[in-house]
């Protein structure tokens, strides 16, 4: 398996079940296809756990939410479901230190897998000294654990503690579940046993779905994959949410393969990204070969929307827009619909496609979607 550059996408290797095994050692698409066990899990943790406590003492000024990486995700689908119902605003904290403004009025819900998280536990520290009312969620007996219980927040424990293994990356619904659950005791937003069950039954239907035994033809992990490979995603949500899940879908790829992406959101997006569609990676040989990454010819662009059944209005005439724009240039399309009655089961209907896209991409570039081997290096250098 490769994890260095030169690696060559070969479309085959997404239906050789010995490959697919071998070249994902630490089980990453097991860990991908666990989602619906984690939603289940995570919720029994939080409710043993006595996260709804938190809305014993009414309503805080505002919530902050601590995390980095997939961590930092869980803040920003927070937000985007409390954004245009809820009273209180949901600040997501990504780095070391609180905003001046944070104090006891306000409630801080910090996120690590790992539990060790050095920015988020910072930031908790800083909280305890501030009197903040506080909820974790990680692993147990941690630096972030003991700090949460020894303020007296209640903690949700993840990780071997539910029975969720594998890599940081593919366990956002594990985090993801005991934050809304807390907040959905403040009243911000409706999300109980029935909604999360709801999701979980999406994603299993998902994994079936995107299982590696299914062929890349009806499998739409694969095909989104492929639809990935030799381009230069361009990925638009078209509501918060949707959002949410292109920001994922980036950060995804960026880990599991090395890949670069470009997210953002509509109509923000129509703005000022819509001039990449007029730029030196725009257009498109269409007698080239989408797979061969030779060098001197190069990626080009290819818009990705992640649709939000319910979007604005406005949003729509702007996606249309776009979308027409793109398609006069030579840029390819791809357009993938969230569809449910409940904000999270059409966030599950796009994140969890694009999670297996995302590993499916690495391996079909020979690429071990867990090697992440620059990431560790840095943290090496930064811990000397």
């Amino acid at each position: 398996m490769s994890s260095a550059g030169g690696a060559r996408f070969e479309p085959d290797r997404l239906d050789d079940q010995a490959y697919l095994v071998e070249g994902d050692p630490s089980g990453v698409l097991r860990s991908v296809a666990s989602s619906a066990a984690q939603v289940r899990a995570a919720y029994r943790s939080a409710v043993e756990n006595g996260v709804a406590r938190v809305g014993r003492d009414g309503r805080p000024r505002a919530i902050v939410v601590a995390g980095m990486g997939v961590s930092a995700l869980v803040g920003d689908v927070l937000e985007a479901l409390c954004r245009y119902g809820a009273p209180v605003p949901v600040v997501t904290v990504r780095g070391h230190r609180l905003p001046g403004w944070v104090g006891a009025a306000d409630l801080v819900i910090a996120v690590s897998r790992s539990g060790k998280t050095e920015e988020t536990v910072a930031v908790t520290a800083e909280a305890v000294r501030r009197g903040c009312a506080l909820v974790g969620v990680g692993a147990p007996g941690t630096p972030l654990s003991a700090l949460v219980e020894r303020a007296g927040g209640p903690y949700a424990q993840v990780g071997g503690a539910t029975g969720v293994a594998g890599q940081p990356r593919a366990t956002l619904w594990s985090l993801m579940v005991p934050p809304i659950l807390a907040a959905a005791s403040l009243g911000l937003v409706t999300a109980g046993e029935s909604e999360f069950e709801s999701v979980a039954k999406r994603l299993e239907d998902l994994a079936h779905r995107c299982r590696p035994s299914s062929e890349a033809f009806i499998n739409p992990g694969k095909t989104l994959a492929m639809e990935l490979a030799g381009t230069l995603p361009v990925i638009w949500g078209t509501s918060p949410l949707a959002a949410v899940a292109a920001h994922g879908l980036a950060g995804r790829l960026s880990g599991d393969a090395g890949y670069p992406a470009i997210w953002g959101e509509l109509p923000e997006a129509a703005h000022n990204q819509i001039t990449t569609f007029d730029g030196p990676l725009a257009g498109r040989d269409i007698f080239a070969d989408p797979f061969a990454d030779e060098p001197g010819d190069g990626a080009r662009l290819r818009l990705f929307l992640l649709r939000d059944e319910e979007e604005h209005p406005q949003v729509t005439r702007s996606r249309t827009a776009a979308v027409r724009l793109a398609e006069d240039r030579g840029i390819p399309v791809s357009e993938i619909l969230g569809e449910g009655a409940h904000p999270l089961d059409r966030f599950a209907a796009l994140a969890g496609l694009c999670d297996y896209a995302s590993v499916y991409l690495a391996l079909g570039y020979g690429i071990d979607p867990a090697s992440a081997v620059a990431a560790r290096e840095l943290q090496a250098r930064i811990s000397q």
